[in-house]
């Protein structure tokens, strides 16, 4: 399709385009409850940010809200910057401006893990220079597959099961949204394709030394099976409906039992243990990240280590996720560990 032709779908909102125009309807609806400050859109020229961009472009026609379409280039593989500007090049001709970011940084293991916790720092401190109190990222149907898969392998709870919320805090000022998780990525390629009749490919994708891949991979043969991930969503959101319940229950808990101050946190610890393991691991991964101020859940099994280990009498103390614990007197106490 031409530039002017896909410009005029984007600003008549996908009018005379009926699938998209669904997709783009139930879209909008994400927004109900955002603040009409700056939203940073994170974009890869993947199919699925690229009709994120084409989503928000058209919102920004109808609602003249405004948005920052930001790239994060990691450097991991050679052709990465040159992808990126083409990105840009592509998403100029529709009157998106990218800002693209360079990670400095050096990964060297735990590469997409890694990657992503930067990714996140790099976008919260573009959001901080901006003033935009939201972030966008493109997840979808499939993802929230994929991530349930990984958490299932990883041994997660009711809370890691239930998977990924539309709208969730990355610190006390920036929220995360992701107003496509109940959108297939056949319906994103599809307006990718018809917004800007190409999207780019991340290689990285197929690599199955990431667990991500593995599972990306079971898709055909689960359907095979007769396992679908119309099924399996299903499952999540009545996950994800129980977490809803349990959520009461953990707020007055840990408002009971929790003390927070710039520099410590401190947990009433025989209230503590006496606790369901679902709930400890719940106060501890929040306890760690409110200290450290950071977005990312601390493995299960290194926090049910942690748990195992406070039960025994000797124990004095032990550092996870960057934090120091210890005991004193009647006090589970969580600091910052200096480096």
């Amino acid at each position: 399709m031409s530039k002017k032709n896909s410009n005029v779908i984007l600003k008549s909102g996908f009018k005379n385009q009926k699938e998209i125009s669904e997709i783009y309807i139930n879209f909008k609806k994400k927004f109900a409850n955002i603040n009409r400050q700056p939203i940073v859109v994170a974009i890869s020229g993947g199919p699925d940010s690229l009709a994120l961009a084409a989503l928000t472009k058209a919102f920004s026609y109808e609602k003249k809200l405004k948005f920052y379409y930001v790239l994060i280039d990691h450097q991991i593989r050679k052709k990465s910057t040159k992808e990126a500007n083409q990105v840009k090049i592509l998403l100029k001709k529709h009157n998106i401006s990218l800002v693209i970011i360079t990670n400095s940084s050096i990964i060297k293991k735990n590469i997409q893990s890694e990657a992503r916790k930067i990714r996140y720092q790099l976008l919260l401190s573009f959001c901080n220079k901006k003033n935009a109190k939201t972030i966008l990222t493109a997840h979808n149907l499939e993802d929230q597959v994929e991530t349930f898969f990984i958490r299932l392998a990883r041994g997660s709870g009711l809370t890691g099961l239930s998977s990924m919320k539309t709208l969730s805090k990355l610190d006390k000022n920036i929220r995360l949204l992701r107003p496509l998780l109940d959108t297939k990525k056949n319906n994103l390629i599809k307006i990718s394709k018809k917004v800007f009749g190409k999207y780019f490919k991340d290689p990285s994708n197929n690599n199955t030394k990431y667990l991500r891949t593995k599972i990306r991979n079971l898709k055909k043969p689960l359907s095979q099976s007769g396992i679908n991930y119309d099924q399996i969503i299903k499952s999540i959101n009545n996950l994800a409906s129980s977490r809803a319940t349990l959520e009461e229950y953990y707020k007055k808990t840990f408002e009971e039992i929790v003390k927070k101050s710039k520099s410590k946190i401190e947990l009433n610890f025989a209230k503590f243990m006496n606790l369901n393991n679902d709930i400890k691991l719940r106060l501890i991964n929040d306890s760690v990240k409110i200290l450290k101020n950071n977005y990312y859940t601390l493995r299960s099994k290194k926090v049910n280590n942690l748990i195992k280990s406070m039960k025994a009498k000797k124990f004095k103390k032990h550092t996870l996720g960057g934090c120091i614990f210890y005991i004193k007197k009647d006090k589970l106490c969580l600091i910052v560990e200096k480096r």
